[in-house]
């Protein structure tokens, strides 16, 4: 798990906007795209490993993916969110608290 104080300094590096730890739910529903290969990242590769977390934009968009606890903070790895989550909820029905 991403520990609270690296959560607190990290920032989208496209836009500068604050990340969000993803909850379980929104990782399952995203791993279960990747298994069955309907996910792709940014830069229109077919993601193929599943992800142990995510931290999710504070405008939605876009998710960076946690594989073995390393946030992957790259814009073009990062996982559109348009068609996964509905972008018009509230932020925190897709963030866990830390």
């Amino acid at each position: 798990m991403i520990d609270k104080e690296l959560l607190d300094i990290l920032a989208c590096p496209e836009t500068k906007e604050d990340v969000y730890l993803a909850n379980d739910e929104l990782i399952s529903k995203v791993n279960q795209l990747i298994e069955t290969q309907k996910l792709k990242n940014r830069n229109g590769d077919k993601i193929t490993e599943k992800i142990d977390g995510g931290l999710l934009r504070a405008d939605k968009k876009f998710m960076y993916p946690i594989r073995e606890d390393i946030p992957i903070m790259l814009i073009e790895e990062s996982v559109p969110m348009e068609g996964i989550i509905d972008i018009s909820k509230e932020i925190n029905a897709y963030i866990k608290k830390i």
